[in-house]
């Protein structure tokens, strides 16, 4: 893993460029939204902690789930809010990773473009899905099947955010950008965390939300920096990096890296600092 990381930072990865040219305004993220989404992310994997079911209350809810049962796709809304949450699985199992892997380009068509994208991620938006409300018989490719049953949200003047974690992020990210070239101004915002990348330049280029973006990154996560194809993946919207108790807006992938390395290599010493011990308060609720 580590390797691949040093292989993109010394051959110039395409994400350290991208990061740049996003410079219209966009809203901050607050942290009760970024707390929100990304407890709604762990929640979509099945191991993920009761302690965090309470946050689905207030929540009316559908999901799409695979051949298998799983679900891969949450949909939330509350009948006063206008903003409908879309939240995208990642990787469950090894057929999963494998597709992950699989990152040969393929060519994919939305609407009035057509780019070259990753094939496991262009696969996961074909993949057959069933509505949880729905019988086997009545399987659809994930992406026509999610833009039918969000049809009546939009029909009553609602606003869909897109969320996911990992290749979820990935499948969010190409969602949105579908769904937003079927009905313009229809996406309020995409949220993903510890994404790859999804496409070639040309899908970056004409990608419709890069203000409406937040792709977040946690220290050296090294799927942030898969494929390991510099200049060919690009990653799309803005970084949000936490690292050192800080985010960090855009940081080029060559400085990430070394930054990372940096605090690795500091680690050790500042365990002793007094914030170190300061941050560890609340262990002391149980103790």
């Amino acid at each position: 893993m580590i390797f691949i990381a040093v292989y993109r930072v010394f051959n110039g990865s395409a994400s350290k460029t991208l990061n740049a040219p996003v410079r219209v305004f966009m809203k901050k993220l607050k942290r009760y939204q970024y707390e929100r989404y990304a407890i709604l992310c762990q929640l979509a994997y099945p191991d993920a902690d009761e302690q965090y079911q309470k946050i689905l209350d207030p929540f009316y809810e559908r999901q799409l789930v695979d051949k298998y049962g799983r679900m891969s796709v949450r949909i939330l809304w509350v009948e006063n809010k206008k903003e409908v949450i879309i939240v995208f699985r990642g990787s469950l199992g090894v057929r999963d990773w494998l597709a992950n892997l699989f990152f040969i380009p393929n060519k994919l068509n939305q609407l009035n473009r057509k780019f070259w994208v990753h094939w496991g991620f262009a696969r996961l938006l074909a993949q057959p899905m069933y509505s949880s409300t729905k019988t086997s018989n009545e399987a659809l490719p994930l992406r026509e099947l999610l833009v039918k049953v969000l049809e009546p949200l939009r029909q009553q003047g609602k606003r869909f955010t897109f969320i996911g974690h990992s290749s979820g992020g990935a499948v969010a990210v190409l969602m949105a950008d579908y769904f937003e070239r079927l009905y313009a101004k229809s996406v309020k915002r995409v949220v993903t965390f510890g994404q790859p990348a999804v496409g070639t330049r040309s899908w970056y280029k004409h990608y419709t939300l890069h203000h409406r973006t937040y792709r977040i990154c946690c220290d050296l996560d090294v799927i942030t920096f898969m494929p390991p194809f510099p200049f060919y993946f690009w990653h799309v919207g803005k970084m949000l990096w936490l690292h050192d108790d800080k985010i960090y807006e855009n940081t080029p992938t060559h400085k990430r890296f070394l930054m990372s390395l940096h605090s690795w290599l500091l680690r050790p010493i500042t365990y002793h600092y007094m914030r170190k011990y300061i941050r560890n308060k609340s262990l002391f609720d149980e103790h």
